[in-house]
């Protein structure tokens, strides 16, 4: 493996990320975050791949495989990530609005996936097979990413709706953003795996819908956070 080939590796899996995240940031251009605090968020999912790794690993080795290993392998990357936001981000004072918990949420799951994707083109690229990591990267772009990005925002939105909760109800709904993010990522994953074209197209469809569905919750989010506010205003 060449400097070289991880420099394709590196842009490879940072550009379908950054195209994301330029979108989030669009649609935060109200009341936008510290870009410092969205850089640490960003590089907190990247390293959360570093510990998902052997994880994942070790679960593979004890567990049979089939429906079982898909969901151990979901639930370490969806704890992992929410960990790594309430690590270094969540308790944070930047995050007072309801909307910031799906943006941080989300941002954790780019460079989560950024990481993911790198990891996935550097085989077809030590090949020299650049065509097939061209077509790697635009699936994953469109799927594997994109479900990052929702199952993460499920679990930034169960924040969100209960931000005036007490801290039990907020732990129940911290609790069911989990289990959907976790359910949603092994879906996606059972379908992909069955490697026929109509099963693609559903773990496909599924995930832009569920993404439609957030975009647009998440737009009502904002109406409700920012209705009573003078424009140019935060």
């Amino acid at each position: 493996m060449t400097s070289t080939t991880l420099g394709y590796a590196f842009l490879g899996g940072l550009l379908p990320s950054f195209i994301w995240l330029y979108f989030l940031l669009k649609e935060d251009n109200r009341c936008p975050e510290p870009r410092k605090f969205i850089a640490l968020a960003f590089v907190a999912g990247m390293v959360a791949v570093v510990f998902t790794l052997p994880l994942e690993h070790y679960v593979k080795s004890e567990l049979v495989g089939g429906l079982p290993l898909l969901i151990g392998w979901a639930t370490i990357e969806e704890v992992l990530k929410y960990a790594m936001a309430g690590a270094f981000i969540l308790w944070r004072h930047a995050v007072d609005e309801a909307p910031d918990y799906v943006i941080y949420m989300i941002t954790v799951a780019l460079g989560f996936a950024m990481a993911e994707n790198m990891l996935f083109l550097i085989a077809p690229l030590s090949d020299g097979q650049f065509a097939a990591s061209f077509f790697t990267g635009n699936v994953r772009f469109l799927g594997s990413t994109l479900l990052h990005v929702v199952a993460s925002a499920a679990i930034g939105f169960a924040f969100a709706f209960s931000k005036e909760f007490k801290p039990p109800k907020r732990v129940v709904a911290a609790a069911s953003g989990l289990i959907l993010a976790i359910a949603l990522h092994t879906a996606f994953n059972t379908l992909i795996i069955s490697q026929g074209t109509s099963t693609t197209l559903a773990a496909f469809s599924l995930v832009w819908m569920v993404a439609v569905v957030f975009f647009a919750a998440f737009e009502v989010l904002k109406y409700f956070q920012y209705r009573n506010l003078p424009k140019n205003t935060c």
